[in-house]
């Protein structure tokens, strides 16, 4: 988990128009290739973050997926 979200146990508060009290959880290494390939598909955008295409096979990106944070969003109170 990034230092900032560490500190404070992975409690933040999004503002998107209105607060929304979250938790924040890592997901882990292993499970985040499927979930890399999909955000870039959705965030054109975040292309040159991540070294590799958005049209290469999962394996790719699970050889990657180490090095990418990638949290789960989760209603403060619950835990998935």
């Amino acid at each position: 988990m990034g230092s900032k979200c560490k500190a404070a146990d992975g409690n933040v508060t999004l503002h998107h128009g209105r607060h929304k009290e979250v938790q924040l959880e890592e997901v882990a290494a292993d499970q985040r290739a499927p979930i890399l390939k999909a955000y870039l598909k959705r965030a054109p955008g975040a292309i040159p973050h991540l070294p590799i295409h958005m049209d290469a096979p999962l394996s790719d990106f699970e050889r990657v997926a180490s090095r990418f944070p990638v949290f789960r969003v989760v209603p403060r109170g619950r835990s998935v």
